[in-house]
């Protein structure tokens, strides 16, 4: 009979197989699969710690899963924004890292604000909106999304953050190109944020992303500034003077986002930001 695998033998055999299938980080990717399939932290047991025969397997079938690019987080079934877990699965974006600057700039926007009221465009699993929520329990939050299958894991997590005594996001159904979006908050909006789709139509995105990521969450027209477009003009409406508004983007879009506000006459203290990797990723400004 063949001895059960410690957990190093598995992991070092793990990393090699990602490795070889193009994965970004393939040891922490094996450590958060089988800190997965154990149902305890990555590291919290020691390597010599051998697995019988149905965790093994478990830990191999997320490996696969991981070697034909499905996303960690589809396969861990949750992703972490601004302190929260998120669930989510195929039909809705993975939160990234990337966009915690963007959120911790716009609770900074509105430290000074009583009961702000707060919108997220393109809300996808919920993730920016539930996590301003979060940290702010005085804050009115509404989220917008148009995909009747993100909008499955936004109402499931805006349910689970509910139930954990967060306060209750409103989440709508809606375009955020349709050119009356919130009418009724014109002019009374603290803070807009908006993590939306900015990829150029037909540019090849790694397989995490083309294969299995939902492609009206990524792919924004020939420029991909189309739904950009629509959050600026958006938030020169819906915010009021002073309002904060900050869009995720693109590296390259940078300057045509800072433009885009520009042109609309009705901003001040345009601004660019980097990411974590030191990449210009979103762009900020308040209404005159």
């Amino acid at each position: 009979m063949t001895e059960a695998p410690t957990l190093a033998e598995l992991l070092d055999d793990a990393e090699k197989t990602l490795a070889d299938a193009g994965a970004w980080a393939p040891r922490a990717d094996a450590e958060a699969l089988a800190a997965h399939a154990l149902g305890r932290p990555a590291g919290a047991l020691p390597g010599d710690t051998r697995l019988d025969a149905t965790t093994a397997e478990r830990v191999r079938d997320l490996v696969a899963g991981r070697a034909r690019r499905v996303p960690l987080e589809y396969l861990t079934g949750r992703a972490r924004l601004g302190g929260i877990e998120l669930a989510v699965g195929p039909g809705v974006f993975v939160p990234r890292r990337h966009t915690e600057p963007l959120l911790a700039w716009g609770l900074a926007a509105i430290r000074q604000v009583a009961n702000p009221v707060v919108v997220d465009l393109c809300s996808g699993s919920g993730a920016i909106a539930l996590a301003v929520a979060h940290a702010r329990p005085d804050a009115r939050v509404h989220a917008v999304e148009l995909s009747p299958e993100a909008l499955v894991w936004a109402r499931r997590n805006a349910a689970v953050r509910a139930e954990a005594g967060d306060t209750p996001i409103v989440l709508h159904e809606g375009d955020v190109t349709a050119p009356d979006l919130f009418a009724e908050l014109d002019g009374g909006v603290d803070l807009l944020l908006a993590n939306p789709p900015f990829v150029v139509e037909n540019r090849v995105l790694p397989p995490e992303w083309q294969r299995h990521q939902p492609h009206p969450a990524l792919f924004s027209g020939h420029d991909g500034l189309v739904v950009i477009r629509a959050v600026t003009s958006a938030a020169a409406r819906l915010l009021r003077p002073g309002g904060g508004v900050a869009v995720e983007h693109d590296d390259e879009q940078a300057p045509a986002v800072m433009s885009l506000l520009g042109d609309l006459g009705v901003f001040e203290n345009i601004t660019d930001h980097t990411d974590h990797n030191d990449l210009p990723r979103y762009t900020t400004a308040r209404k005159a």
